[in-house]
């Protein structure tokens, strides 16, 4: 049984969301990390004896034949595996009166912390759907004394939260006004300034909980001064993990902040994609040989197990991904969902969404 990936399970919970019982006989059971399978086995088997007291013969039928293909499921394995085990069964079928028995049995992404049984109208998804959740977010400044943008790294997608200007004027200086008196003006209003942007990051962070670490970038001295100065809430200079020298203070700074983040948000998603397209166009630049692009010749490299990476588009057809990934894993290659979240991605999926990184020329 392989595990399964995060975009994999997205795609599974997709699927089973859609499906509805005419009675509760859609059962979900799920073995935590380290349980014994054969504890769940026999509670399957007690659970058989209760089920035959339903009263609807059909919904009888239903449930116990579903109960008895799960715990043959069951039988052929030796242990749990290492995340634990989830499995859903079930009568899927739309016609009144006729039985179509479906079994799904996955090893999830990350360790399954509960144990369950329950036969329902629809299938139990909740412990599983945390798992594709994004469990943590970064807040992103990025500012120099004229303006300021807010934003916020959320997997592989970056938000403009808030875009803010100072007022601050130019260094030529109004008529008859002091060098001192005009240094003394702008000052003032850079502080304030300052003030503004602490202000708007505590209102959009302070009760953030999914927030993991703040990273600032600006030109030298202004994000220095800023951090400094120690105009964020305390809470907030505790969450900061970085500050980088850059010269963009919008939204396109928020990109270059991130870009220039990299060992900073090493084990963040945007960075591992970005560094497997990197690498998918570099090859493709100097040995276009030992790359891919499109269905066949991808399909055909993969049968002669020549695939290191395998790369896939979000966007192509599920079917399709799903049938590319099963051969990537039966010859040991690795296999990546590129999304259309970034400029690269976007670029990856025009040049047909399907491609592959060679481990030899085919």
């Amino acid at each position: 049984m392989a595990r399964l990936s995060k975009d994999e399970l997205e795609e599974l919970l997709e699927t089973l969301k859609n499906y509805k019982g005419k009675h509760t006989e859609l059962i979900s059971v799920y073995i935590s990390e380290g349980y014994d399978v054969n504890s769940v086995q026999k509670q399957l088997e007690a659970e058989k004896s209760t089920a035959k007291n339903i009263k609807s013969s059909t919904t009888r039928k239903n449930v116990v034949d579903a109960l008895d293909k799960i715990v043959r499921q069951l039988k052929t394995l030796k242990r749990t595996p290492e995340n634990g085990l989830a499995l859903f069964c079930g009568n899927i079928s739309n016609v009144e009166g006729q039985q179509d028995l479906q079994l799904w049995d996955i090893e999830p992404p990350m360790p399954l912390k509960v144990r369950l049984y329950r036969c329902d109208k629809e299938f139990v998804l909740e412990p599983l759907q945390s798992m594709i959740e994004i469990s943590e977010v970064f807040g992103l400044l990025v500012m120099d004394r004229k303006e300021a943008a807010i934003g916020l790294l959320e997997g592989k997608r970056i938000e403009v939260l808030q875009k803010m200007t100072s007022g601050v004027p130019s260094k030529i200086r109004a008529g008859g006004q002091s060098s001192q008196r005009f240094h003394r003006i702008t000052e003032g209003l850079t502080k304030e300034f300052y003030k503004r942007i602490a202000d708007e990051m505590k209102k959009i962070f302070f009760d953030m909980p999914k927030l993991k670490g703040i990273i600032i970038g600006g030109p030298v001295p202004t994000k220095d001064e800023f951090i400094e100065g120690e105009y964020l809430a305390t809470k907030l200079r505790e969450k900061l993990i970085g500050r980088v020298d850059i010269g963009g203070s919008d939204e396109s700074g928020l990109k270059e902040l991130v870009e220039k983040s990299q060992d900073i948000l090493a084990d963040q998603e945007i960075i591992h994609e970005k560094k497997v397209l990197e690498k998918f166009f570099e090859t493709l630049g100097e040995k276009p040989d030992l790359t891919t692009r499109g269905e066949e010749i991808t399909r055909n490299a993969l049968k002669f197990g020549a695939v290191e990476t395998l790369l896939l588009s979000k966007k192509i057809n599920s079917k399709l991904s799903k049938e590319l990934i099963s051969m990537a894993k039966n010859t040991g290659a690795n296999a990546e969902i590129i999304s259309v979240d970034t400029s690269e991605g976007e670029q990856f999926n025009n040049l047909s969404g399907i491609g592959a990184i060679l481990r030899f020329r085919v």
